[in-house]
């Protein structure tokens, strides 16, 4: 995508575009000067433009001398009225579509694997936590889904990004056409067709209103903060299952002779969720300074934006691609310990159930007020045993071994069945998937999938 070879072929399909829409215009543009042109488009010889490069300090002219020496005829019009934002700028503007997209597509492969594994385990309880304390259970399927909403609301912005995305166009050096107004002869309407034509010839259907030399760096600023919040949401799902590995519920592919630790034998790191994690934080670092670059450009242009957009923004596409081909493979092959989950989730559910049981007595005669306080009185003394003693929950058995409640431990025990406690959890993670995931895999998965390859994945 930001190869040299792929860059600077972009750049000559642009000049080529310019010469066909002003000899289509009526500037006196030969056909042979178009065909070689044409012949020419990835003949690219990167050792004899870095000669020139070296010799003009200036790397759009080098190619300007390189594309004549394949094209002789066309030698005299190539970047006929063009400024060398014409040639950066729109290659810019078309590599950050190319770029979305390739994005957008190994976006929606993650959201295919975690649909698949929300679908799998939408009724298996599981504890959930509020400030990391343990509170209502909740499925690990619908922890899942609130991991796929926020990739599902990061493919709504890549696509309003790539909806909104216009070409910078035939704008002249500092945006006022000037240039292509006099090789016109003074006629504005074909001005404005050469703007358009060399749009449409690029594959865009406009270009931006207006702009300076270039257009408004506000864009960038845009399009690393939409990457930005995709690294944040596959960061919060990479910090989730570190959390989760640390309670062995829930585990990261592990390969069969994978070492966690050179010094700790037993490890089994969640190496990959660490690294998403590692790498999102630089492509959120990354998306701050667009927004610099945009509120210090002067005037019509300055260029201390330019060594800077050749580092950050190349650097935010590849870095997310990569964590994204992570959040494929860990998705792919999560682990779900189903009985620690179901031996964590016995252990506090006891507590959780204490209104139910409360309920339960009161409407069997006891006195709430009473009740409540045995309660209260059963489950501190358990939770002390717990924390003192390192024994099990035994709240149950405190309650049963209770008169005033009633109630015996296996009707106790019934009560406490975690599908009980978990609401509409697995209802909520069909719709979820039915109504919004389905919809957006039917209109992007297949192109995504044809678009590309299988990730190789090295940890």
């Amino acid at each position: 995508m930001f190869a040299p070879s792929n860059r600077y072929g972009t750049w000559r399909r642009l000049w080529l575009a310019l010469a066909e829409a002003e000899k289509e215009l009526g500037l006196p543009i030969g056909d042979d000067a178009i065909d070689e042109m044409r012949r020419g488009l990835d003949d690219i010889d990167l050792a004899k433009a870095a000669e020139y490069e070296k010799r003009f300090r200036h790397d759009v002219m080098a190619h300007v001398h390189l594309f004549g020496d394949t094209a002789p005829a066309a030698r005299g019009i190539i970047h006929l009225g063009a400024t060398s934002a014409f040639i950066g700028d729109n290659t810019d503007l078309i590599l950050h579509r190319e770029a979305l997209t390739l994005i957008r597509d190994r976006l929606i492969r993650c959201i295919a694997r975690l649909s698949d594994f929300a679908a799998e385990h939408r009724d298996l309880p599981t504890l959930a936590f509020t400030h990391f304390q343990p509170a209502q259970p909740t499925t690990v399927g619908k922890r899942a889904t609130l991991w796929l909403q926020d990739f599902l609301l990061d493919i709504q912005e890549m696509d309003f990004r790539l909806e909104t995305l216009r070409f910078r166009g035939a704008k002249g050096t500092t945006g006022t056409q000037a240039s292509f107004l006099e090789l016109f002869e003074g006629d504005h309407d074909k001005v404005d067709a050469l703007d358009l034509a060399v749009a449409r010839r690029m594959g865009f259907t406009e270009s931006y209103g207006v702009t300076g030399q270039t257009y408004t760096r506000k864009i960038d600023a845009q399009i690393l903060g939409t990457l930005a919040g995709v690294a944040s949401s596959a960061s919060k799902m990479g910090n989730d299952l570190r959390l989760l590995a640390n309670a062995r519920e829930v585990e990261e592919p592990f390969e069969e002779e994978q070492i966690g630790s050179s010094a700790m034998p037993y490890k089994r790191n969640p190496m990959r969720s660490e690294r998403i994690c590692g790498i999102a934080r630089h492509v959120i670092a990354l998306s701050q300074e667009p927004l610099v670059t945009h509120a210090t450009q002067w005037l019509e242009r300055t260029l201390d934006d330019s060594a800077n957009r050749r580092l950050s923004i190349p650097d935010s596409f590849l870095a997310l691609d990569g964590i994204l081909v992570l959040v494929e493979n860990v998705a792919s092959g999560l682990v779900v310990n189903a009985r620690v989950i179901q031996r964590n989730l016995e252990e506090h559910l006891p507590f959780m159930a204490s209104e139910t049981i409360l309920m339960r007595a009161v409407s069997a005669g006891g006195d709430r007020q009473d009740l409540h306080e045995r309660i209260r009185q059963h489950a501190m003394a358990a939770a002390s045993r717990m924390k003192e003693e390192g024994g099990s929950a035994d709240l149950l058995e405190r309650i049963a071994d209770d008169d005033a409640f009633g109630m015996q431990l296996s009707e106790l025990r019934e009560i406490i069945d975690p599908a009980q406690f978990v609401g509409r959890a697995p209802q909520q993670v069909d719709r979820f998937l039915a109504e919004w995931v389905q919809p957006a895999l039917e209109r992007l998965e297949s192109d995504a999938n044809q678009r590309l390859g299988e990730p190789d994945v090295r940890v």
